[in-house]
């Protein structure tokens, strides 16, 4: 498949685990190993996840990982969710991220739709 930093979903995906490395920084200090630890991991497996489908050989393959992305993505949406009733994320912080998250699934579900059609 080539080099998954050339793909828009890749560099979306990247960006949105920038972003939630960001907004949990301040998360209280006994979340560290619970949801901050479970939003980071959420948030990195979905660009992880298609950077190491780019290395497979056929486009099942690729959209095998891909898959994986899509619901390390739904993942992070609820746990967003979660962190933002628990008072952890503002209002304006949680909606940008959940407009992030967003696009970050349309778009896997785009590129797997390509990928299912080749």
């Amino acid at each position: 498949m080539g080099d998954y930093k050339k793909l828009a979903v890749w560099e979306k995906a990247h960006q949105l685990a920038l972003a939630t490395y960001k907004a949990t920084r301040d998360f209280p200090k006994e979340e560290l190993y619970g949801l901050t630890s479970q939003m980071r991991r959420a948030a990195v497996s979905i660009p992880s996840n298609l950077a190491e489908g780019s290395g497979k050989n056929t486009d099942a393959e690729v959209a095998r990982f891909a898959h994986i992305s899509l619901g390390s993505a739904k993942e992070l949406e609820y746990q967003l969710l979660l962190a933002h009733d628990l008072g952890y994320v503002t209002d304006p912080a949680y909606q940008l991220l959940d407009i992030e998250v967003k696009q970050v699934l349309r778009m896997l579900s785009g590129f797997i739709q390509k990928l299912n059609a080749s």
